[in-house]
């Protein structure tokens, strides 16, 4: 009876294993947020986290609180953190870390966030974010306080902008592998919530985080992309720029998109559709190994839906009319290809695209690949060639816009 008894207490112990350590909801502080900006002194950092309440008990959602902190790591702000903050700092649901341009345009970043992925409560698919302004300024204009979850709030707007391709997928792990592979480019998140006096001149997708003029709402503006070469930021690609790098790279897919062009009969306006890629590009390349030459042809198949003619002309009942909406689609995108290849080429000598994967094949080994040099000998010396091919062009669920001119009172 009494090894029964001993038994049960046994078995009963083992269900509290694991609890030790639990600590309730509404005792710690979520961190949704990490800003990190230069201080005036070497080696001191300022790190900035945006903490969210969900209050668990409250069904319309939660408030927020910034705090800034110099010091010289994120490991070390968190604890000196701890020491003020009622609950304790959870990273586990930090969703972006965001560092200013000044910052990244000086190489010390990967410092920084090396120590920040060897703890285990940083997600590896955590979005990097660069602001235009600094990192502490961007949290505190853009605080979703009235959001009904705030801790959701950067995950719903970075998968909306994701999905039109106005910016990457910029993930810790990406910019890890990218960055050590020392072959490719890495594109970050470009974000800002200081507006810029807008021209209107310039069309709206070729514009940057900061360059649109917006009335109400949250003035946090996430469009284009931060362009990293072994660590350390080197320029800005726009909206369209980085669409492009979207739709020229195999690993990376993208949904339907509204693109709009200039109307190839009255330029005056623009002619807007969905872009539709259900195939992947297509990536050839042949190397000439005693010249250390490459010979890329990139092929891309797309269909276009036009939605909006707003110069009425008639393109869906001419067929000579077709014919010239359709090459005026296939040159407006290989275009836009076209010239982001060429300052890939010939300004960074590096791209972003991932075709590096694609050369390996011709290597026996990785040491005869690093001595080929693919980013700096191969890339920007290869001849490339893009083509863009419509294979089918439709014009929505009305065929006829109503004629204007034939309007009576």
């Amino acid at each position: 009876m009494k090894q029964l008894i001993g038994f049960i207490i046994s078995l009963l112990s083992l269900t509290l294993i694991g609890c030790e350590d639990l600590m309730e909801l509404e005792k710690q502080s979520y961190v949704i947020a990490v800003g990190v900006d230069l201080t005036e002194q070497e080696g001191l950092f300022q790190f900035t986290f945006q903490i969210a309440n969900p209050k668990i008990d409250d069904a319309s959602g939660g408030a927020t609180q910034t705090i800034s902190i110099p010091t010289s790591d994120l490991i070390t702000a968190t604890d000196i953190a701890n020491n003020f903050v009622t609950k304790k700092i959870n990273l586990d649901h930090t969703r972006v870390i965001i560092i200013s341009e000044e910052l990244a345009r000086t190489g010390q970043f990967i410092s920084i966030l090396q120590p920040s992925s060897r703890t285990t409560q940083m997600r590896r698919n955590i979005q990097i974010i660069v602001t235009k302004e600094k990192a502490e300024t961007f949290l505190r204009i853009a605080s979703p306080e009235l959001e009904n979850k705030p801790h959701k709030y950067y995950q719903f707007m970075i998968t909306r902008a994701s999905e039109t391709g106005v910016i990457p997928e910029a993930d810790f792990h990406h910019f890890f592998q990218i960055t050590e592979g020392k072959d490719d480019l890495f594109l970050a998140i470009f974000a800002s919530a200081v507006h810029q006096e807008e021209d209107l001149s310039k069309p709206s997708i070729e514009k940057i985080a900061g360059e649109l003029i917006t009335t109400g709402g949250n003035p946090a503006q996430f469009m284009g992309s931060a362009v990293f070469k072994n660590g350390k930021m080197i320029d800005i690609l726009n909206a369209q720029e980085t669409r492009m790098t979207t739709i020229l790279d195999k690993t990376k897919k993208m949904d339907d998109i509204i693109s709009a062009f200039p109307d190839p009969i009255n330029p005056t306006y623009n002619i807007a559709g969905n872009f539709i890629q259900k195939e992947e590009c297509n990536i050839d390349i042949k190397y000439d190994a005693e010249n250390n030459h490459a010979s890329i042809n990139v092929f891309v198949p797309f269909e276009f839906e036009t939605v909006a003619i707003p110069s009425m002309i008639r393109y869906s009942d001419d067929n000579e009319l077709k014919k010239i909406l359709k090459k005026a689609l296939e040159e407006h995108y290989q275009s836009i290809a076209e010239k982001l290849i060429i300052k890939t080429q010939q300004q960074y000598q590096a791209e972003p695209f991932y075709w590096s994967l694609f050369i390996r094949k011709f290597f026996n080994d990785i040491p005869s690949y690093e001595e080929a040099n693919w980013s700096e000998d191969i890339y920007p010396n290869a001849d490339i060639n893009v083509v863009f091919q419509l294979q089918r062009l439709e014009f929505g669920k009305s065929l006829y816009d109503t004629n204007l001119n034939e309007m009576g009172d």
